[in-house]
C-alpha cells in the first residue's frame, strides 16, 4: 500500500513536471520567438481555461462533488491565494526558464519565488485544514475566476487593446488561436496537478521541487532555443540540484 502510494506520487510530480516544462516553453515560443509580448493576457487565457475546464469537470461530468466555500475567512483565504498567485505567475511567465541574467529580472525572480512560496502554504492550507478543506479540482474552480477578476483590469492598463491585436494577428496566422487554447488547456493541468502534489506533499517539498524542475526547464530551453549560459549560471544550477539532493536526503533520514 505504502509502494502504490509512492508511485502514485511520483506520477503526480512527473506530470507536474512535463505539463509545466511544457508551458514554459510555448510560453518562451510565444513571448520572445513568435513576438506576442503579452504575458498578463495570456495569464488571463490561463485562467480563464481553468474556471471553464474545472466547471465542466466538476459540474458536467461529476468527477468530484461539488463543495461550496463554507466561510467568508475561506473566500478570503481562496481570493489571496487567487492575488498571490497573479503577482507569481505574471512575472514568472514573463521570464521562467530563461537562462540569461539581468538584474531586474533577478530581482523579479527573487520576487517571484517568494510569492510562489506563500502560494504553496496558503494552498496547502486550504487543501487540507479541518473545516475548510476544498479537494484539488474544487480549490481550482473557486480561486481561477478571482483571478481572473484580478488579472483583467491590469490587462486592460498595461496591455492596451491586446483583444484587438490577437484578432488581427490571428486573421494572418491563425496558428495563434490554437497556440492560446493548446497553451491554455496545459494551464489547467499544471494547476491541477500543482495542488494535488501540494495535498500528497507539503508545501516545503513543492517549493524544492518547483526549484529543481526551473532547472530542468533551463536546460530543455537552451537545448531547444540554443540559449548561451555563463560560468556563473550553471553554478547557480548546480547548486539548486545539490539541493534538492541534500532535501532529500535529509528527508529520509527524518523518516
Amino acid at each position: 500500500m505504502k509502494s502504490s502510494g509512492r508511485w502514485f506520487t511520483i506520477g503526480l510530480v512527473s506530470s507536474w513536471y512535463s505539463s509545466n516544462i511544457g508551458v514554459l516553453l510555448l510560453n518562451k515560443y510565444l513571448l520572445s520567438n513568435y513576438g506576442f509580448k503579452y504575458p498578463i493576457f495570456l495569464t488571463m487565457c490561463h485562467m480563464t481555461a481553468c474556471s471553464l475546464l474545472s466547471y465542466i469537470a466538476i459540474v458536467w461530468m461529476k468527477m468530484v462533488p461539488l463543495q461550496t466555500i463554507r466561510s467568508r475567512v475561506q473566500f478570503m483565504k481562496i481570493s489571496a491565494l487567487s492575488l498571490v498567485f497573479c503577482t507569481s505567475v505574471g512575472v514568472v511567465i514573463a521570464s521562467g526558464g530563461e537562462p540569461s541574467f539581468h538584474l531586474f529580472g533577478f530581482i523579479m525572480c527573487v520576487g517571484a519565488t517568494a510569492a510562489r512560496a506563500l502560494k504553496s502554504v496558503l494552498q496547502g492550507i486550504l487543501l487540507s485544514s479541518e473545516g475548510e478543506k476544498l479537494n484539488s479540482m474544487n480549490l481550482l474552480l473557486y480561486m481561477a475566476p478571482i483571478a481572473v477578476v484580478f488579472l483583467l483590469p491590469a490587462t486592460l492598463l498595461m496591455e492596451e487593446n491586446v483583444v484587438g491585436i490577437t484578432l488581427a494577428l490571428a486573421r494572418t496566422d491563425i496558428k495563434i488561436i490554437w497556440y492560446l487554447l493548446f497553451n491554455s488547456t496545459l494551464a489547467y493541468f499544471v494547476n491541477l496537478t500543482n495542488f494535488l502534489v501540494t495535498k500528497h506533499t507539503s508545501a516545503l517539498t513543492l517549493q524544492v521541487l518547483g526549484n529543481a524542475k526551473g532547472a530542468v526547464a533551463v536546460v530543455v530551453s537552451i537545448l531547444i532555443f540554443k540559449n548561451p549560459v555563463s560560468v556563473t549560471g550553471m553554478f547557480g544550477y548546480t547548486l539548486t540540484v545539490i539541493g534538492v539532493i541534500l532535501y532529500s536526503e535529509a528527508k529520509k533520514r527524518s523518516k
